[in-house]
């Protein structure tokens, strides 16, 4: 593992503690890092912050091209308003190439598994492969998916890259009230076909 930690003794630790704190501990872990975004629904927390905390980090988003047109006007709301150091990966294979091949199949149709390799895990590693980071800053939640919920703040990727997780037990409802009072933008129809159901993981965090 690039950075090694005791799991245990730091998500202990960590568990009261703020996202800014924990933030604040991470940054000086090193300074190979990426925070990724979907520019889902409470994207704006997460991208608010490193706005503050370390304005030039690397953004990481795979853009499937299946996104809807309000997801694409949030980012580039989000892009705007934090001068985001946007790094965007996109399929190798055109939109049109992968419906000729494959239509727009669903979670439970033939050819979703390479459909979802094509338009999101691909790109995926192709970022990490070229960032090479040794810390993930990312949004997941506990209570959003079976996976999600065996996680903590601090977990590692498959890879061993340290993944960084400083709202993992904040609820939809505290999420709202810090959208609210620091006047951000909520987006609220995201919907990922990839992902497809709320309880489904889109296959990034299982990287």
């Amino acid at each position: 593992m690039k950075i090694n930690l005791d799991l245990d003794y730091y998500n202990k630790l960590f568990r009261h503690q703020g996202p800014n704190e924990i933030i604040e501990w991470a940054l000086q872990l090193s300074d190979k890092r990426i925070v990724t975004t979907s520019f889902g629904k409470y994207s704006a927390v997460l991208l608010s912050t490193f706005s503050k905390k370390d304005p030039d980090i690397d953004v990481v988003y795979c853009d499937t091209g299946y996104n809807l047109r309000e997801t694409y006007a949030h980012a580039d709301y989000l892009l705007n308003r934090f001068h985001l150091n946007l790094n965007t990966y996109v399929p190798m294979q055109t939109k049109a190439f992968i419906e000729h091949r494959l239509g727009f199949p669903k979670v439970d149709e033939p050819g979703f598994t390479e459909f979802t390799e094509i338009v999101k895990l691909e790109p995926f590693r192709r970022a990490l492969k070229e960032h090479d980071p040794d810390i993930w800053f990312t949004n997941i939640r506990v209570r959003k998916t079976e996976y999600r919920n065996s996680k903590d703040i601090l977990s590692y990727s498959k890879d061993g890259i340290l993944k960084v997780s400083p709202f993992y037990y904040w609820s939809d409802e505290e999420l709202d009230v810090y959208l609210n009072q620091n006047h951000l933008p909520k987006n609220s129809n995201y919907y990922d076909p990839i992902k497809a159901l709320e309880n489904r993981e889109c296959g990034i965090h299982l990287q």
